[in-house]
């Protein structure tokens, strides 16, 4: 066991349940494709860690996606309590550093994650920030469950709101890189990872013909 874990959440890649957003322009199909794309882009992130992680799937585990990794189910009524619930499982595990990802990413390497750790060195809390406002990282180096209750979920001041909070509260907190995750069509094709990918255009040129 080391002394630092990497929870990371995955949505079941399913059709018609995943990149919903980006699916009223490219279809159901093509969204199952970004997604399938993404999760494989966050697993080679993770890949290079040599911490512990455990991948916590939205509904049922996966056997071929982190097959040497420790998998189970979310649990929780919304994403702050399913959140919260893995940070509690960590934590009550004895990790003293814990590190939590999405899997929506397409810039998102090993060191973003190593950062991420070794910033809870000197803090209580870290935040990767996604450019929509919320975050793509959250980090602990000990139990705290204010961030996770009662927050504006998929809005634009979450991440603004949190801070506050936390600094009302005197929690000392590190900010890493600011990170775009693909919400909307706009956001794909303005991305390297769409650009870079001919394969995945190709397949999303067929479905939309």
């Amino acid at each position: 066991m080391t002394d630092a874990l990497v929870i990371v959440f995955v949505k079941n890649i399913k059709l018609g349940t995943v990149k919903t957003r980006l699916a009223k322009t490219i279809g159901d199909f093509g969204a199952f494709e970004v997604y399938s794309e993404l999760v494989k882009i966050t697993e080679q992130a993770t890949e290079a860690l040599n911490v512990d992680k455990r991948i916590y799937f939205s509904n049922a585990v996966v056997d071929t996606k982190w097959q040497n990794d420790f998998k189970t189910v979310q649990n929780g009524a919304d994403l702050g309590e399913r959140m919260l619930n893995a940070f509690k499982d960590g934590f009550e595990a004895g990790y003293k550093k814990i590190v939590l990802i999405g899997s929506d990413l397409p810039n998102i390497n090993a060191t973003h994650i190593t950062n991420g750790i070794e910033a809870l060195d000197k803090n209580e809390v870290v935040f990767g920030p996604a450019e929509d406002g919320g975050y793509y990282l959250v980090g602990l180096s000990k139990m705290n469950s204010e961030i996770f209750t009662n927050k504006p979920w998929s809005q634009s001041n979450l991440l603004e709101e949190t801070l506050q909070e936390l600094h009302k509260n005197n929690i000392t907190v590190s900010i890493l890189d600011t990170l775009n995750d693909i919400d909307t069509y706009e956001d794909l094709i303005a991305s390297e990872f769409y650009k870079s990918n001919l394969k995945l255009q190709e397949k999303i040129q067929q479905l939309n013909d």
